[in-house]
């Protein structure tokens, strides 16, 4: 009987109830992708499965705190700004997080979610914009992409490559145009920062006359490798 009374409590829930661990909730420039200057609020979600050599949240491993998706709404209004990103760590990792991106789609916002391209997207909200990585060699978890995610990605979407040398671009390269990625979506070649000259990259780019975007991290530019921005 106990057991029946707390399916039915579940099942009458309303979704800003489920709960979430969120590292933090900011308001910056969005940085990267095709809305790259746009004032943004980002939601960081807690903790991530993989173990990229280059990352720059490993904060978002752990701690944050309990949220539920109305808390996070709440906290969100705050801003004026139409812009939410749902990053991490991993944020698929949580599986309340679908319905956060829900939720935040049924609200008004324009939403994109930053997702390392290892977890199942098939299931993402269609109004989401996904800017999902393709992981090098050089991250340590080229083993880790799921390769069957590519089919869930429409023109909405981008995919992103961050690369630690030129090894790790000629592998990009490949990719590219093994798997046919220009007609899926976007894609980015992001220079991992303070490691590879962005200049480099720009002139390999041009010299394969590679239809992509270099992407520069915009919000390091201006403010350096500082958390919450």
């Amino acid at each position: 009987m106990h057991s029946l009374s707390l399916l039915r409590q579940h099942a009458t829930q309303k979704p800003e109830a489920e709960v979430l661990r969120v590292s933090e909730i900011f308001y910056s420039i969005q940085g990267e992708t095709s809305r790259t200057g746009l004032p943004t609020v980002f939601i960081r979600l807690t903790g991530c499965p993989l173990r990229c050599g280059y990352c720059d949240t490993e904060y978002a491993f752990s701690g944050g705190e309990n949220m539920s998706i109305a808390d996070v709404l709440n906290k969100a209004s705050n801003y004026a700004s139409r812009y939410i990103t749902v990053t991490g760590g991993e944020p698929l990792a949580q599986k309340a997080c679908s319905t956060l991106l829900k939720v935040l789609c049924d609200t008004g916002y324009s939403v994109s979610i930053e997702t390392s391209g290892a977890l199942d997207i098939s299931k993402l909200d269609k109004r989401v914009s996904k800017i999902m990585d393709i992981k090098t060699p050089g991250s340590g978890e080229v083993a880790k992409n799921r390769w069957s995610n590519l089919d869930y990605l429409t023109d909405q979407d981008e995919l992103k490559f961050v690369l630690c040398d030129e090894a790790d671009y000629r592998w990009a390269v490949d990719v590219f145009y093994e798997r046919c990625l220009h007609q899926i979506c976007p894609v980015l070649f992001s220079p991992v920062y303070g490691q590879l000259d962005p200049a480099k990259l720009a002139d390999w780019i041009l010299k394969d006359r590679l239809p992509v975007r270099l992407q520069l991290q915009l919000h390091k530019i201006l403010w350096g490798e500082v958390a919450g921005r």
